[in-house]
């Protein structure tokens, strides 16, 4: 049976709870870039993270741009990003006039890979120049291998940025996802596990770097009886409107990483059921939880082996459900074809990076899906690849 409305990837899921802050914003004329709301907000996160201090922005990219300057990434600086994410992760650098050195991933948890940035951080070393930062990204949700990377970061002492935009609510060895690196950012976009429609926010255990960020957020104005400016600055702060969203989200993020965390596990279940009763029918694979590590699950991701997941996606189009391929490697874009990228098996045909984009799928996850939806999606994924076994 057809569902009856198209099945979203991910969208905005609200709680009832946001309307008592956008009220009161309105009712106290708080609708400016500043006010009580982007207070609490703050201080919501940084109580749920366990951050020592916090800055809202009007975006998770421009916290990782304020998160540069923090480190004074300029013009001839290199920073190494993960290939394997979504641009935002990489554009802030080329803002600051510095470029980005691609790192693989590593297959466990498909993010960036230790042996991989070792390598890279030796070649650096051997050049002469180390990079400025090194940008981590938690990535669907999967906390990377951190106690690695941390530990390669200060044996080379360079400062590590946690693109935590997808993996609010995540932990490594029980800390939050964006407090473990020297600063982490988060997004509040609308298709993440919480929004404040379109928002981010930077922490960091040092408030210089905090207050910084913020004063830079503000177009940088001086505290002058006039409009003075000694620095470049940007409109990067957030509205109170927007962080009154963000504090009602705030109150139901548990229940909502416990939501997509059973979203996933439905999956498993599913497929595993198929797997069970079809001789036929291609394995699947999920990004796996590492020893140590608790995923949010923002997005239910899948390997199918022997198809090529632009197929599936035509196939769910068809019936109406919504899904995406995941994030083409950076340094296969055309805008960074120029850039160094460092792989972790130097003698595969491939990058890890690349073999997942080309047998990896994200499946609806949306908070608001319902179980007959879910099973519809389930029913409508084996039936594809059952078919596409059986002509195989």
């Amino acid at each position: 049976m057809q569902s009856m409305k198209r099945i979203p990837l991910a969208i905005p899921h609200m709680s009832g709870k946001e309307m008592a802050y956008i009220e009161q914003a309105f009712a106290e004329n708080w609708i400016a870039p500043v006010g009580p709301n982007v207070d609490l907000f703050e201080e919501k996160v940084r109580r749920y993270t366990g951050a020592e201090f916090a800055t809202a922005t009007s975006s998770g990219t421009a916290a990782i741009h304020l998160a540069l300057r923090m480190l004074e990434v300029g013009h001839g600086d290199t920073v190494f990003c993960p290939s394997f994410t979504f641009a935002a992760s990489a554009n802030p650098i080329h803002y600051q006039g510095a470029k980005a050195v691609f790192i693989d991933s590593e297959l466990e948890t498909w993010n960036m890979s230790p042996i991989a940035l070792e390598r890279a951080l030796l070649d650096a070393q051997q050049q002469g120049q180390l990079p400025k930062a090194i940008i981590v990204v938690h990535i669907y949700g999967q906390p990377a291998k951190m106690t690695e990377i941390m530990a390669l970061a200060k044996s080379y002492g360079v400062p590590v940025i946690e693109d935590a935009a997808e993996s609010l609510g995540s932990l490594h060895h029980g800390v939050q996802t964006g407090t473990i690196g020297d600063i982490g950012i988060y997004s509040f976009n609308g298709n993440k596990i919480i929004t404040t429609s379109g928002g981010g926010m930077l922490v960091s255990a040092k408030e210089e770097w905090t207050k910084e960020a913020k004063f830079l957020s503000e177009q940088a104005k001086e505290p002058a009886p006039y409009y003075q400016h000694e620095k470049i600055g940007y409109n990067y702060r957030l509205s109170n409107i927007a962080a009154g969203i963000g504090c009602g989200q705030m109150e139901v993020l548990q229940e909502r990483i416990d939501q997509k965390r059973l979203i996933f596990e439905r999956y498993l279940e599913g497929f595993a059921t198929y797997n069970e009763t079809f001789s036929n029918f291609p394995r699947i694979t999920y990004q796996q939880e590492s020893e140590g590590t608790f995923s949010n699950r923002w997005l239910s991701t899948i390997q199918v082996r022997g198809i090529h997941p632009l197929q599936l996606k035509e196939a769910l189009d068809a019936n109406g459900i919504e899904g995406r391929l995941l994030w083409k490697p950076l340094h296969l874009q055309p805008v960074f074809q120029k850039n160094r990228f460092f792989a972790e098996d130097v003698r595969a045909k491939i990058s890890n990076a690349q073999r997942l984009f080309e047998s990896g799928f994200c499946l609806p996850s949306a908070t608001q899906m319902t179980l007959s939806e879910q099973h519809y999606v389930i029913q409508t994924v084996a039936k594809f690849l059952i078919q596409a076994g059986e002509s195989v």
